[in-house]
């Protein structure tokens, strides 16, 4: 390999190769498929109908749609919250403390997601979780679970987030100068509100991006709503495994598929919108 290839750019052809290889080219497949005719028997032929299309917008699958990307951006913002805030407090620790933390959220990375999944559900639980706890402090009248349940799937998103907030934000406020908070307390400002004017504003686009890292991956997940989400809380993969595997209605999984690819496309070009209008 010569040197100038080393050191020079990536060449554009090699990637648009890799764009083509494993985007647009499954996605143009996808897209294909997702205009196919079900036919009776779990068949499929080829054809080119929207009655796959129209039926997202059917007040049943509205309803769904709505609900998961609600569930999925709430728990966004959520692990964004908590990130920020764990994130900030590393930032101010020695070196030793930093990698200590940073290894502990890079190992949370590591679990799958049926680990995570069990986890939650054994500490949602009736009589070994927090059910059986806040039943022991007298707060509930008797031993309840806490999942399936709307809070237990948020709470369980949330966390499997974090992490990739943390390292996420980890970078822009390491780097941020100490200085700038002691300059705005000197001028009046309390700590939230230095962190409000100063440090928020300044790491602004990495908030972004991890907001967006965040929903789509939430967005993707799988084990976590079929474990300790109800049936009317499950994610868009959830649905489209059931219409693939279960109803074998794969043109109409296609479809799905589609709608969620647009849906994270297009709230990665409505965040960079904000973020341009902000500069």
């Amino acid at each position: 390999m010569s040197r100038e290839f080393r050191s020079g750019p990536i060449p554009g052809w090699y990637a648009l190769l890799i764009l083509g290889l494993f985007f647009l080219g499954p996605f143009a497949i996808m897209l294909n498929f997702s205009f196919y005719h079900k036919i009776t028997g779990g068949l499929y032929e080829p054809a080119f109908v929207l009655e796959n299309y129209a039926r997202l917008m059917s007040p049943f699958f509205g309803r769904i749609l709505l609900m998961s990307t609600g569930l999925c951006a709430l728990a966004s913002l959520a692990a964004v919250i908590f990130g920020f805030t764990l994130t900030y407090c590393i930032s101010n620790m020695s070196r030793r403390g930093r990698t200590f933390w940073l290894i502990l959220f890079v190992s949370l990375l590591s679990l799958s997601e049926v680990v995570t999944g069990f986890a939650w559900s054994m500490l949602f639980s009736r009589t070994a979780g927090l059910g059986g706890w806040l039943y022991a402090l007298g707060i509930f009248d008797q031993p309840r679970a806490l999942s399936p349940g709307f809070w237990a799937l948020l709470t369980a998103l949330t966390f499997i987030c974090i992490p990739f907030v943390v390292l996420v934000l980890f970078p822009p406020l390491t780097r941020l100068p100490r200085d700038w908070i002691e300059a705005a307390r000197t001028m009046g400002a309390t700590p939230a509100k230095a962190i409000a004017t100063v440090i928020i504003p300044t790491v602004r686009p990495a908030l972004l991006a991890a907001f967006i890292l965040s929903f789509i991956y939430s967005l993707g997940s799988y084990i976590l709503p079929i474990m300790l989400g109800k049936p009317r809380h499950w994610t868009l993969s959830v649905h489209i495994t059931d219409q693939a595997l279960y109803q074998s209605n794969f043109p109409f999984a296609a479809a799905l598929s589609v709608f969620l690819m647009v849906a994270s496309l297009l709230l990665i070009a409505l965040v960079y919108r904000l973020q341009k209008n902000f500069e």
